[in-house]
């Protein structure tokens, strides 16, 4: 997992990113048993990594148990981190309708959690995110992967997937989120 650098974490004591034109990102790849966050920081033109990561939930706990890590988990990172956007991925499924269930309840608490932070989530589809990050709405998984580490500066693709998914999707959110900054400006 990613850590804040030093220069991050004295703005973040200062408390005055906002100030300097940065924005905060929190990217969520919905799931039940493994969900992924990223949570990406965009300083005029820069994104850096600031964490990503991964909250799995215990098969043997009740699905309302399970439910109630993930908004834990997830509302400590919201509180760590404080992001002035939400991205979530909106869901495409075929024919696994027992997954897609277990996908839309975490993905409804993750949506619950948006709605406490007073927040409007960018939901997002797949394609979207390809495009935002790879320029290609129909990426492979190893192009976004690669982008995303390009994008960021990483060293390596992050992992696990579930992560690398994440930080794709708080990356679209910045990109949609300047969208809607351009054309209430007008532009």
């Amino acid at each position: 997992m990613q850590t804040l650098t030093s220069r991050m974490k004295y703005w973040r004591k200062l408390n005055n990113y906002k100030e300097q034109n940065m924005v905060r990102a929190l990217g969520i790849d919905p799931g039940l048993g493994t969900l992924g966050y990223g949570v990406v920081l965009q300083s005029g033109d820069k994104l850096t990594c600031e964490c990503y990561g991964v909250i799995k939930t215990p098969k043997d706990l009740s699905l309302t148990q399970r439910l109630y890590m993930l908004h834990s988990e997830l509302k400590q990172k919201a509180e760590e981190y404080n992001p002035d956007i939400i991205a979530v991925e909106k869901l495409f499924f075929g024919r696994n309708v027992t997954t897609a269930e277990m996908v839309w309840q975490a993905r409804g608490v993750i949506l619950l959690l948006a709605a406490q932070l007073d927040k409007e989530p960018y939901e997002l589809k797949p394609c979207d995110v390809k495009l935002a990050v790879c320029g290609y709405g129909a990426a492979e998984k190893c192009q976004v992967q690669g982008m995303v580490a390009n994008i960021l500066g990483l060293s390596k693709r992050p992992t696990p997937d579930d992560a690398a998914d994440a930080l794709a999707i708080a990356i679209a959110g910045l990109s949609m989120r300047a969208y809607d900054v351009n054309i209430a400006k007008g532009y």
